[in-house]
């Protein structure tokens, strides 16, 4: 190994950084799990890194419908865009990095289309977390996101082979960046990276260096449009947008709601919606958010019982239907029984009337006032 890193420390001392190879695969498969970060997100693309949920490790996979596991996959995350990515890793030491590990990864993609049912996948991924729904709402960090939503389109993305592989490695052999560069360039939609990450230490210190390798511009262009987020929204952009699609009263109503919430609320999160603007006031007690509500461009009014019911004080179902009650009285509003349970939505309009937006806000400021004595 060669090659070195310099740290300038806080009194001014240089400190020399040599490369040091790892002292074995498995802390190297570690270090990945524990820190998903290292895979370097940001490299595969600048304009919306790549953010990792890992599933599991040591992943099986079977070669047939009925048949027993056949392989163990090292790492298996999903990103931002539900798109699943599996990970090899291998020391550079490791003889069979630069010819065995690409026929073995390909098998992992051509298998894993057919063979891994999501229901099993997902069931992976709840047995290691205490809370799966609460752990994937903050990597998504979406309080509008579906967790069921979300399963699904992990299952889109493995039928459409829609796939990541990585290959991991301390030192990626310039064979395999030739064929790591060649699959990905020709694999559609699939995409095939490797990952260098570098260890160098020095006076007690370690710094791992990530290193994103085998990508081509061509290959970047064509996949593109796969890894795109939705749009950001901000204040000036929604509501422009609410203008277009709605009159001037209902901007009013939620210009006036969103004045209420500031003062309220801990932040106000914009949403990314491709077709469709929103805000929500986000309340954060002890360490945990609590969505209050949503307000759409086009939708308007959005009920957050589906959230209120993972999160204290409003985990109790009497205490959602309590809430129902009252919601109900406010004029206009009749909100079915199996509210209380999902996120049904209402006009803004319906708050036209002065009494009625009065009864909402007075009815959440309630809301948070029960949370935050919870």
């Amino acid at each position: 190994m060669s090659g070195g890193i310099y740290l300038v420390q806080g009194d001014g001392e240089l400190v020399e950084m040599a490369e040091q190879d790892y002292a074995s695969e498995d802390l190297l498969q570690e270090l990945l799990a524990k820190h998903p970060n290292l895979l370097a997100g940001d490299q595969i693309t600048s304009d919306d890194p790549r953010r990792w949920l890992l599933v599991a490790r040591e992943v099986s996979l079977a070669s047939d419908e009925e048949g027993a596991s056949r392989w163990s996959v090292d790492h298996l995350f999903l990103d931002q865009d539900a798109i699943p990515t599996i990970v090899e890793v291998k020391r550079s030491t490791d003889t069979r990095i630069r010819r065995e590990v690409v026929g073995q990864m390909l098998d992992y993609a051509a298998n894993a289309v057919v063979y891994w049912p999501v229901e099993t996948l997902r069931a992976q991924f709840q047995e290691n977390r205490e809370d799966q729904a609460r752990d994937l709402m903050e990597f998504l960090d979406d309080p509008d996101a579906d967790p069921d939503g979300f399963w699904q389109r992990v299952k889109t993305n493995l039928q459409a082979g829609k796939v990541r592989l990585i290959f991991v490695a301390d030192e990626v052999p310039v064979e395999l960046r030739r064929v790591v560069e060649f699959l990905n360039q020709q694999m559609s939609p699939a995409e095939v990276l490797a990952v260098e990450i570098k260890q160098y230490v020095g006076q007690e210190m370690k710094t791992l260096v990530p290193r994103v390798v085998g990508q081509t511009v061509e290959a970047q262009q064509k996949k593109i449009g796969g890894v795109r987020g939705g749009k950001q929204w901000d204040e000036t952009s929604f509501f422009q947008r609410l203008g277009k699609e709605r009159d001037s009263v209902e901007v009013d109503i939620a210009r006036r709601i969103l004045d209420w919430s500031r003062p309220r609320v801990t932040r106000i999160w914009w949403g990314r919606g491709t077709r469709e603007g929103s805000f929500v006031p986000i309340l954060n007690h002890r360490g945990v958010d609590h969505q209050l509500f949503a307000v759409w461009t086009r939708t308007g009014f959005e009920f957050y019982f589906q959230h209120y019911q993972r999160k204290p004080p409003f985990q109790s179902e009497q205490k959602r239907l309590e809430l129902l009650d009252e919601l109900n009285n406010i004029p206009n509003v009749s909100l079915p029984g199996d509210s209380i349970s999902r996120r049904p939505n209402v006009s803004l309009s319906t708050f036209a009337d002065e009494t009625a937006l009065a009864m909402l806000l007075n009815t959440f400021d309630r809301v948070i006032k029960e949370i935050k004595e919870s």
